[in-house]
């Protein structure tokens, strides 16, 4: 069986995705549950470990997945779940970076650690290049190796006792580091909700968009748009109700725009368009989803110079202790390649990427909607949002991995306000896109979710 197991995992296949690490991944993990050490030390577990949801979103898909292909060992899953891209890097910026491996190798080439905040070229250009118009600094951009890490770093700014609001549904990591901080309260099972997050509902039927007028205050806001999971976007005039809410209320709203490029209705691509933002909002950003840097890790945050904690003190400040403290700054090839994304070749190069992803989207959407189903997301955003009324989420993901070989997401991992849905990605090969929707409309027809 590990020898199939081995030759399925390097099968090349745009339709197969159990890659090496996912195997040894899930490997890791069983051998972590069966064999329990003797010897222990004296060391008292974090209670706050102990209140997080059993087990992460996407390693629990990837052993979903694992089980699949146990059971289906011919099978060619298709992967439509975590949002991973697929399309090779543009040589102009593949290149950038192999120069820059290259010049490591010389003495008149070679550098070491850098500036803890990221290569002021770099800093400068995501500042003009994102931001032109909206009074960022560039000393205000500090470069990291990814949005996720950063939500995480944002995180230790705030004192223990600060409370927290996320939109429900929303990305996983925002409320696990809220729980591994200590700031969430005990996990209620009754509703899946922790007793001191508020969650603000986004629905279909409030265009989701939070009613803030029902919203209690609390001091940190993660907000995210384009949303993942629902692929929406919030217009000028939301974001404006929303930084006027933090205002009021003297709140910190956690900006995740890491979707921004793909938004094409002119709704707003930064939190910073709209004015007094600079007051009350951090801007969390990445490279992955729009240049391909899934693997290389690549991101932004942007603390403004006039964003203070209630004593007065800039916040900016202690982001830069942080930074200096946690990391020594991303890659120097990495943030060559940065440059290279950001150059007017590179940017041209990745926009096509870009346009190939949405058409993706664009053509699963169409599919989904040929069955009567309410389709949202997929035109601001690589994720689309399928409702299932009045079925389990995880049954529905369950369903269509079992009939079609096809992975998604289930909703209710983004939270309780996730059930009946299902998240789909547009990241994939055309053919694997067109393959996917050919097997999800000849077999969802068949398939009875209430």
């Amino acid at each position: 069986m590990l020898k199939q197991m081995l030759d399925y995992a390097f099968q090349v296949s745009s339709c197969t995705s159990l890659q090496p690490k996912t195997k040894l991944h899930i490997q890791s993990l069983k051998s972590m549950e069966d064999n329990k050490t003797d010897q222990s030390t004296k060391v008292i577990r974090s209670a706050n470990m102990d209140n997080l949801r059993t087990g992460y979103l996407f390693p629990e898909i990837s052993r979903r997945e694992y089980e699949h292909f146990e059971k289906y060992p011919n099978a060619k899953i298709i992967k439509l779940g975590i949002g991973d891209t697929t399309e090779p890097i543009p040589e102009c910026i593949a290149s950038a970076m192999a120069k820059q491996a290259m010049a490591l190798s010389t003495v008149e080439g070679y550098s070491g650690y850098g500036d803890e905040q990221g290569e002021k070229a770099l800093r400068k250009r995501i500042a003009e290049k994102f931001y032109k118009n909206m009074d960022v600094k560039w000393e205000e951009v500090f470069v990291s190796d990814g949005a996720q890490c950063d939500i995480s770093r944002v995180q230790m700014l705030f004192g223990s006792h600060v409370t927290v609001a996320v939109q429900n549904p929303s990305f996983p990591a925002y409320i696990d580091s809220t729980v591994i901080l200590g700031r969430a309260g005990n996990l209620q099972g009754q509703n899946g909700k922790y007793e001191r997050i508020v969650y603000m509902e986004c629905t279909p039927q409030n265009g989701f968009f939070p009613d803030l007028s029902n919203t209690p205050r609390t001091d940190i806001i993660f907000f995210c748009s384009p949303n993942n999971p629902t692929g929406t976007a919030a217009s000028a005039a939301q974001l404006r109700r929303l930084v006027d809410f933090a205002t009021a209320n003297g709140s910190i709203i956690v900006y995740d725009s890491s979707y921004a490029a793909y938004i094409s209705d002119g709704s707003p691509t930064s939190i910073f368009q709209i004015p007094g933002a600079k007051q009350v909002a951090i801007e969390i950003s990445s490279f992955s989803k729009f240049a391909g840097f899934t693997g290389v890790r690549l991101g932004w945050t942007v603390v403004p110079k006039e964003l203070s904690y209630s004593n007065g003190f800039p916040i900016i400040k202690d982001y830069d202790r942080i930074v200096c403290t946690c990391f020594n700054g991303a890659s120097n090839i990495v943030q060559a390649g940065g440059l290279a994304c950001l150059s007017t070749e590179g940017f041209q190069a990745v926009s096509k990427v870009l346009n190939h992803y949405k058409e993706n989207a664009k053509i699963l959407r169409e599919a989904f909607r040929g069955l009567g189903m309410e389709v949202y997301g997929g035109q601001n955003a690589p994720y689309l949002w399928v409702h299932f009324p009045g079925s389990s989420s995880w049954e529905v993901f369950a369903e269509i991995l079992e009939k079609t070989h096809i992975l998604t997401i289930p909703g209710r991992g983004f939270g309780p306000g996730g059930e009946s849905y299902i998240r789909v990605s547009s990241f994939g090969h055309r053919q694997t896109i067109l393959e996917a929707s050919k097997r999800l409309t000849s077999s969802l027809r068949k398939f009875n979710f209430n």
